[in-house]
């Protein structure tokens, strides 16, 4: 599918012309038909700006079915932290609980040290 093509197509089924959707977005209407005759190929930002012109959620500007397309099942996402603690001995979880303390009383610049030498020992 060409993005020009599908452009076009919403700007007409709304009865848009690409001045009205200058004024909306922004873009010159040069640029607009630029992109809708396949000279220009729009940012991800252009694009989000021509869905909210088009009032239609940006999936549309890819997506042609009447309905919307399904999700993918995604499993919930555990936090690092849950994740660490997941696995840890509770040897391991009074460590890092020791740690998150001491790291809350240090400055700034000194954590931000600790964090360079720890990624430094990392990469070896």
């Amino acid at each position: 599918m060409v993005i020009g093509r599908r452009l076009r197509a919403l700007r007409e089924q709304k009865n848009l012309s690409q001045g009205d959707i200058e004024k909306r977005t922004g873009l010159l209407r040069c640029y607009i038909s630029r992109v809708e005759n396949g000279h220009t190929v729009p940012s991800l930002e252009t694009l989000e700006r021509l869905a909210a012109a088009l009032e239609v959620p940006l999936y549309q500007l890819f997506y042609e079915g009447e309905n919307p397309p399904p999700l993918p099942n995604l499993s919930a996402r555990e936090s690092t932290e849950d994740l660490v603690m997941d696995e840890a001995t509770e040897k391991e979880v009074r460590f890092f609980e020791k740690v998150k303390r001491v790291l809350g009383r240090i400055d700034e610049k000194d954590r931000q040290l600790l964090l360079y030498m720890a990624q430094k020992l990392a990469s070896r």
